[in-house]
């Protein structure tokens, strides 16, 4: 008679200390990869909800704004005066010619405002010094004031954020996040508001912005770019009609 053999089971064979502790490593690292990504959505969920709420504000906000001026400009009808709107607080700056025979001083204004090439535009706060700068390189660019259709059609359809010295296309809320979350700007909504409002970050936001790289205008440039706007040229200040142009460069 054979003798007989005895398998030996997998709860026989001693598994090496090494091989359980790293079974145990791999079990811990994936519950807190679990417990992190649901802090991570309920942390997202949160944000969303902070920042729907936020856009809800602003449009509330600016219909009241709207409505006011409409209420000002019939009341100063009706006492037949007339209506002088708030002095603009930002202004939108196109560049439209070159650099040919250009002086050292305006050349050195342009680089400042970012304004490095033809067709270039960037948000500029209104203070007594840009004012005096944009008067220095007046026949090399036009401006005037941005309405909120324009900022956030700029934003939304030719809007890039500077992100590590790279132009990065703002795909989602956050990249602009990554870079303005420390001023307490999460999303694309708080960028226009900040920029229509001239907030007290517009200075990091307008940074933050890349350069706007706009097209030739629609039916071209008036007749001369060296020529006043108001003599019937293309530069100087344009005030609301540089609404007009956005359309047409966008």
């Amino acid at each position: 008679m054979a003798p007989s053999t005895t398998v030996p089971t997998v709860s026989d064979i001693e598994v090496p200390e090494t091989f359980l502790k790293k079974r145990k490593q791999n079990e811990k690292a994936r519950e807190e990869r679990i417990v992190a990504a649901t802090a991570a959505r309920k942390a997202a969920k949160a944000k969303r909800k902070v920042i729907f709420k936020r856009a809800e504000s602003y449009v509330k906000e600016y219909l009241t704004k709207e409505k006011e001026e409409i209420r000002l400009k019939r009341a100063a009808r009706t006492a037949g005066d007339f209506y002088v709107p708030a002095q603009p607080k930002v202004y939108f700056v196109i560049r439209i010619r070159g650099i040919n025979e250009i002086a050292p001083k305006p050349r050195k204004i342009l680089q400042l405002l970012r304004l490095l090439q033809i067709n270039n535009g960037v948000f500029v706060k209104v203070t007594k010094a840009t004012q005096q700068m944009l008067r220095l390189v007046e026949p090399y660019i036009t401006y005037g004031e941005p309405n909120l259709k324009s900022v956030r059609e700029l934003i939304y359809k030719r809007g890039y954020g500077k992100v590590s010295k790279q132009r990065i296309p703002l795909t989602n809320n956050g990249i602009i996040e990554q870079t303005l979350g420390k001023y307490d700007i999460l999303s694309v909504e708080d960028l226009v508001h900040e920029i229509i409002n001239a907030g007290p970050n517009f200075k990091q936001a307008s940074n933050f912005l890349w350069p706007f790289k706009l097209s030739n205008p629609t039916g071209g440039w008036r007749i001369r770019k060296f020529k006043h706007y108001v003599q019937g040229g293309d530069f100087g200040d344009r005030e609301t009609n540089i609404n007009k142009l956005i359309r047409q460069m966008n």
